[in-house]
């Protein structure tokens, strides 16, 4: 069993230290509480050995971005990266790296996300680090644009084209509003978030950007990318190393659970809780299914199977992990949506469908030619057309 919070029993003691009384049961391991934040720190800090203060010059500043969602894993990074910082100022005088917080603001488009005034709490806690926020509307500023073809040669309505609304946020909002189900808009908000943050850590100069996606969290991406038919980006999305959008990308919390980390945020001195948003376990499932995303259903279901079967969220991750990235040639071209390099062929609403290089036929619906034609992978194409069309175009 894997309980988090487990009150220990008289008699047993902690399987590391063997001295104090086992408070926390971590998988299969009774841990007292020193060594259960030990265990949750080092597994952290080991991610980011290659930011010891011995691995670069003096006349060199690296700057790391961390986006933050103000849950349980970005916050508690947050915590144990700040910890590294001042252990490595009193060792050594100096940090291996600068951290720079960035909340992208989603209120606009989403209920129950953080807005600033909770990074202003952050910054209260941890002054150390550099903070800015960002409202997604902003995408426009930093060179991502919609994919507008789309809006104009089919989701728009004709008279009302985005080209007609006065601010990016009533062009966003009209953009979102169109899509055509609640994955399909839970997903590209999830796509537009990612590529601003990635434009950001690139135009600040920062070497690497550290989410903090916990194997939890990855299990669940593994299985709702593939979902929505997104399977190819895996290698880039639940691994580290250089990102095809231009950086690197290092997952620190990659080796723990969630359930792990919301007991850690527990015990701290203070406790992180009041610095958390949504810190409920899971998220309660709509009766409506057109309410109900494919990541809800993921969320909730590894947040279950982690509690008494955390080896097989573990071997998801693990799993997912050996893949290795699909390889693309100078003159692939570049999803317009979600910006990841698609093969010559193979995009559209026919690319990894079974049916690539397909030539529309006569008679096929125009929302097919626009989709195929318009430079969206596979997966992007589904989130703007949905997949009840799909299934009438290739049954046509």
């Amino acid at each position: 069993m894997h309980i988090e919070g487990f009150k220990g029993e008289e008699g047993v003691v902690c399987a590391r230290c063997q001295i104090s009384a086992a408070t926390v049961l971590v998988r299969t391991d009774h841990l007292c509480r020193d060594c259960f934040m030990k265990y949750v720190g080092r597994k952290a800090v080991k991610r980011m050995e290659s930011y010891q203060v011995r691995s670069y010059s003096k006349n060199i500043q690296r700057t790391l971005l961390l986006p933050v969602s103000c849950g349980v894993s970005s916050v508690t990074l947050l915590h144990i990266l700040d910890q590294q910082l001042q252990s490595q100022l009193d060792r050594t005088g100096r940090a291996g790296y600068s951290l720079h917080v960035l909340l992208v603001d989603t209120s606009a488009e989403d209920t129950g996300v953080p807005t600033i005034e909770h990074l202003d709490e952050l910054e209260n806690k941890y002054p150390r680090p550099t903070y800015s926020t960002l409202t997604l509307s902003e995408i426009s500023d930093y060179g991502i644009a919609l994919p507008e073809d789309l809006a104009h040669g089919f989701i728009t309505d004709e008279g009302n084209t985005s080209s007609s609304l006065q601010t990016s946020q009533a062009r966003l909002h009209k953009f979102m509003s169109s899509l055509p189900s609640a994955t399909s808009k839970a997903d590209v908000l999830g796509i537009l978030r990612m590529r601003l943050i990635v434009e950001f850590a690139k135009n600040k100069g920062c070497e690497s950007i550290l989410w903090g996606d916990s194997t939890t969290r990855l299990a669940e991406k593994t299985l709702a990318e593939t979902a929505k038919g997104r399977g190819f980006s895996l290698p880039w999305q639940t691994s580290e190393g250089e990102s095809p959008h231009g950086i690197h990308f290092k997952y620190p919390l990659r080796d723990l659970l969630k359930k792990e980390l919301s007991t850690y945020s527990s015990l701290t001195s203070p406790p992180l809780t009041p610095l958390i948003v949504g810190q409920s376990s899971s998220r309660p499932i709509s009766a409506s299914a057109k309410s109900t995303t494919i990541d809800d259903l993921m969320s909730q279901y590894f947040e279950s199977v982690e509690t008494n079967y955390p080896s097989i969220v573990a071997n998801v991750v693990r799993t997912s992990s050996k893949l290795s990235a699909p390889q693309f040639e100078p003159k692939d071209q570049n999803c317009k949506l979600c910006g990841l390099p698609i093969a010559d062929g193979s995009g559209g609403m026919h690319g990894w469908g079974g049916d690539q290089q397909k030539e529309i036929g006569t008679g096929e619906s125009e929302v097919a030619n626009v989709l195929t034609a318009s430079g969206l992978c596979y997966g992007c194409a589904r989130s703007m057309h949905g997949a009840k069309q799909r299934e009438s175009i290739l049954h046509t």
